[in-house]
């Protein structure tokens, strides 16, 4: 019941941080973003690690930097995916494939699966091919990039999964605080590395330039830079505690139970997608977000 609730709970966080970064990355672009999202939450699980008690190891703060590197990967596909959008679309995709991982993870490490596992891939299945899937005119249509962009961060989600389930029930927030100041250090290195290029192959462009790896409609002015980074700081402190929660969801039961019922956050994304960008979706769409969040449940349950 414990991991229900905090899984769960994590996850509709989760999806106001997905919506947040998606934001800021059409303002800044998504490697500058997930730089600022990933040192905002390094601040804030810096300052509640000692608040959360318990004793780490070496081995703990190692798990939780290669924890670290794959959510490099993770969001940073998954806010450039966001910036491409459709949101509500491309977001429940990477819930999916992130449902998915840890629990083949499992049963390749010998747990059984029940039976109603098969049938929820399956389902799963169908609502990959039908949230994709847009007959008619007018409604929002993924992009080829966009899906690639949201298999590779439901994957590298799932390991992130994987590697934080490794770290010890005693280590309180500790793998978490490393966890994002790896993804920091490596993001920003990404920036300098892109700001160099753009140095060194745009020198005749004027400066303010938006960062390299921006969308087209990229806010080009310091106020829309500046609005960006404080949604990606926003968002960074969002999706730190959504990690604190679903971290002590792991913990408190099985790492396949939370990690599917932590892929509910599409729920919130959605939700402000709707309401904020006013994004119109096809009713076959509606029917495959209604078959994804349905087979995590039914994931859970199995």
């Amino acid at each position: 019941m414990l991991t229900a609730v905090l899984s769960l709970t994590g996850a509709l966080v989760f999806g106001a941080a997905d919506f947040l970064g998606g934001l800021a990355a059409k303002r800044i672009g998504a490697v500058l973003a997930t730089a600022v999202a990933s040192l905002a939450g390094f601040v804030g699980l810096a300052l509640a690690t000692p608040l959360s008690g318990g004793e780490w190891t070496a081995a703990d703060l190692w798990w939780g930097a290669a924890a670290g590197l794959a959510g490099a990967v993770a969001i940073g596909l998954l806010y450039a995916c966001l910036a491409i959008g459709p949101m509500s679309i491309l977001s429940p995709l990477t819930a999916v494939v992130s449902a998915i991982v840890p629990m083949l993870w499992d049963f390749a490490a010998g747990a059984r699966l029940g039976p109603l596992a098969p049938w929820a891939l399956g389902l799963a299945l169908v609502a990959v091919v039908l949230v994709g899937f847009v007959p008619e005119r007018g409604a929002v249509r993924p992009s080829l990039t966009g899906i690639v962009m949201g298999v590779g961060s439901g994957t590298a989600i799932g390991a992130f999964f994987i590697l934080i389930d490794r770290t010890s029930d005693d280590s309180g927030l500790a793998p978490l605080a490393v966890n994002c100041a790896v993804t920091a250090v490596v993001m920003f290195a990404v920036v300098g590395a892109l700001a160099l290029r753009s140095r060194a192959t745009q020198r005749t462009k004027q400066a303010g330039m938006p960062s390299a790896d921006a969308p087209k409609d990229a806010d080009p002015s310091a106020r829309g830079r500046a609005r960006g980074i404080r949604l990606a700081a926003v968002g960074g402190l969002v999706n730190a505690a959504a990690n604190a929660l679903l971290l002590f969801g792991i913990r408190a039961g099985e790492l396949a139970v939370a990690a599917v019922l932590g892929a509910m956050y599409p729920a919130g994304t959605i939700l402000l997608a709707a309401i904020v960008l006013k994004e119109r979706i096809a009713p076959v769409q509606w029917a495959g977000l209604v078959l994804a969040l349905a087979s995590a449940a039914m994931l859970a349950l199995a």
